[in-house]
């Protein structure tokens, strides 16, 4: 089954952690998946205003997750919770009332840090939302990477065996929860 992931980097620094940790998670990724960042850097403030007439982004963001049969969401944890830019945009998707972008689709979470406990709040946190929004989520193995110097390249290149093996564990993994999901719940286009 060929299907395409639209992934999620909730950090918007340009030397993020977690975006060297989705290159690296790309290159693991099945060979019948095709992988697609989904940008959250320009989008406005999500208010009820816009619900009667959608901006560009916000339609560029609905877009892109309809075009996507499953979501991967690579973040980092901030203040022990999810990172606004991230929050901001999966209110965006789940809106206007009754439009959930989110409903129903495959959905794994992952996330790096440079602390011990590897944004294990953040994802908690994320869970509950993506619940209520109604994703099909992958619940293990859970992964909560701790990233130290050179485990992971600009290139998503990973030097530690025992890491790479984990993840390409997990994205295997990430691969037979979409196929099943998609087996029962096959994408509304």
């Amino acid at each position: 089954m060929t299907y395409s992931v639209g992934y999620f980097v909730g950090s918007l620094s340009t030397t993020s952690i977690n975006r060297r940790l989705a290159k690296a998670l790309v290159k693991l990724g099945s060979p019948e998946a095709t992988f697609t960042e989904i940008p959250i850097d320009k989008l406005p403030l999500y208010s009820p205003d816009y619900d009667e007439s959608y901006p560009r982004e916000g339609k560029a963001l609905k877009d892109a997750i309809a075009a996507s049969d499953a979501l991967l969401f690579v973040t980092p944890e901030y203040n022990r919770a999810i990172p606004g830019p991230l929050k901001n945009a999966i209110d965006w998707a789940s809106r206007p009332w009754g439009q959930n972008s989110f409903d129903h689709k495959p959905a794994a979470i992952i996330g790096a840090s440079i602390g011990a406990i590897g944004t294990a709040l953040a994802q908690q946190s994320l869970r509950a939302v993506l619940a209520f929004c109604n994703a099909r989520q992958m619940t293990a193995p859970e992964a909560y990477i701790q990233i130290t110097d050179g485990l992971i390249d600009d290139d998503g290149n990973i030097s530690d065996d025992e890491t790479r093996e984990f993840l390409q564990a997990y994205m295997a993994e990430f691969h037979e929860h979409v196929t099943r999901v998609l087996t029962v719940l096959p994408p509304q286009r």
